[in-house]
């Protein structure tokens, strides 16, 4: 599979998601998708990217867009999270990282001295019609939401 760039259509996917459910790209359809990849549920910082998101979701709503995360944890693992943390959003599970890969968040990362092949904290904005308009890499959690926020009210 090769990797999506700015401008690109998003090719179609499905991926368990939390709520029981298979999601696909179609499903959102109409709606602008904010896809954002992290790490690892229950981390300090993903906890705070995933709150922030939570905290601005009407927002969010307003600006006809979808929030969905991602990151290689189990559905299982996702639900306590969700719950945990009162996400009105879904999670999506990518354990064989097929959707990482599309959007290449997966790196070497630097862990306590060593390398390990992680999520890079990454975050896109595909339209309504499925094309990937813009995307955000490095993600620093305390200014991100205002920044994804920003463009959305700028589009």
């Amino acid at each position: 599979m090769t990797t999506i760039t700015i401008g690109q259509s998003v090719p179609d996917f499905q991926l368990s998601s939390t709520g029981d459910k298979t999601l696909s790209l179609a499903d959102f359809k109409g709606k602008k998708l904010v896809l954002y990849f992290y790490p690892k549920d229950n981390t300090p910082g993903c906890t705070l990217e995933g709150q922030a998101f939570r905290d601005h979701i009407q927002q969010f709503d307003s600006l006809n867009a979808t929030v969905v995360g991602v990151s290689r944890d189990s559905v299982k693992v996702h639900e306590g999270f969700k719950c945990k943390q009162n996400f009105p959003f879904d999670l999506l599970s990518d354990p064989d990282e097929t959707l990482c890969q599309l959007f290449d968040v997966i790196k070497m990362k630097n862990m306590y001295g060593k390398q390990v092949r992680g999520i890079e904290r990454s975050t896109f904005l595909i339209d309504e019609n499925a094309v990937l308009i813009h995307e955000w890499r490095k993600v620093k959690v305390k200014t991100h939401i205002e920044e994804v926020l920003q463009f959305l009210q700028q589009i």
